[in-house]
Order: C-alpha cells, then structure tokens, then sequence
C-alpha cells in the first residue's frame, strides 16, 4: 500500500525533470537563418533573438522610428537609411552562419524574444560588441542585463570618437 502511494509522486518527479530537459534548448550551435534588422535575428528553430545591450534605427516606419526622431532631431529618411546600413552590416556578418548564445538575466522580452548575447565561434566574433565597436549601433542597457554595460559604453564611445560606421558623417 505504501508502494502506491509513492509511485504518482514519483512519477512527478521524473515527468519534471524530463519535460525540463526537453524544453531548455540548445543554443551552442545554431544557425541564424535571417537577419530582420541591425539587432534582431531569426534563428534556424523558429525562435526571433534580439540583441542585448544595442539599439539600431529603425527600417521602416514605426512608432520607435518616431521617437528616434524626437530623440535624435534626424529626419525620418536619414533614420531610415542608418536602420538599413546597421542591417547590411549585420546581415554580412551573421546571416546563414552558426552561433551560440549568451543569456543574461532576463532571457525573454515583453515581446517573446529571445535576449542573448551572441558570439561567432568560427570568427572569434562578439557579435553585439563588433555592431557597437564598427559604429552601427547605439549602447542600449536595460536592468537587469547589465552584464556587459560598461563594456559597450566604451565600444560605443570609440566608434562616435572616430567616426566610424553610422557616425562617419555625423556628429
């Protein structure tokens, strides 16, 4: 009788373990099948991945798009243009290539993505550093990923100091 009693608890137990497994995916090897814009990518599991700790502009028109414009004086089409050079040179750097992914604290967005840190193993390549470091992005830290702030501020800063990448004809 006490056998019996035991066995639905137990059964729990390794239902929890195994459905944990099963569910926690592998993000060391995986392909990024396309690149939306300079900070989001979509991934060979379906899964959308934003960039952490970077801000691009914007492509196309939204309401972000305007509120760079408040934010930064641009115009509109000068945004837009920047949004897509930060898009090439994303898109050259990581699309149709493998990488792993770095979580910090909050692993997922309010919007259901994926909020990582992603690294190129073949290239040695950080890849939201090397966006910030070639001038085609914008430090962008929201608590509680804070694990490289201090890291990017410094990249971000080198890239306006020397004019590089979006800050080339700029400020």
């Amino acid at each position: 009788m006490k056998k019996v009693a035991w066995c639905p608890f137990l059964l729990i137990i390794i239902l929890s373990v195994v459905l944990a497994s099963c569910t926690q995916a592998n993000y060391t090897d995986i392909l990024v099948t396309k690149v939306f814009d300079g900070d989001t990518l979509w991934l060979t599991n379906g899964e959308k991945v934003r960039l952490i700790g970077i801000d691009t502009p914007e492509m196309y028109e939204s309401d972000k798009l305007h509120r760079d414009v408040q934010r930064t004086g641009e115009d509109i089409e000068t945004l837009i243009a920047m949004g897509r050079e930060s898009y090439k040179f994303t898109k050259k750097l990581v699309e149709g290539r493998k990488v792993m992914l770095e979580f910090d604290v909050e692993k997922r967005d309010k919007y259901g993505r994926l909020l990582a840190y992603v690294f190129i193993p073949n290239r040695q390549l950080f890849l939201n550093a090397e966006i910030l470091k070639q001038g085609y992005a914008e430090v962008m830290i929201i608590p509680p990923n804070l694990k490289y702030g201090d890291y990017f501020q410094g990249l971000y800063q080198e890239a306006r100091e020397n004019k590089r990448g979006l800050w080339s004809n700029n400020q």
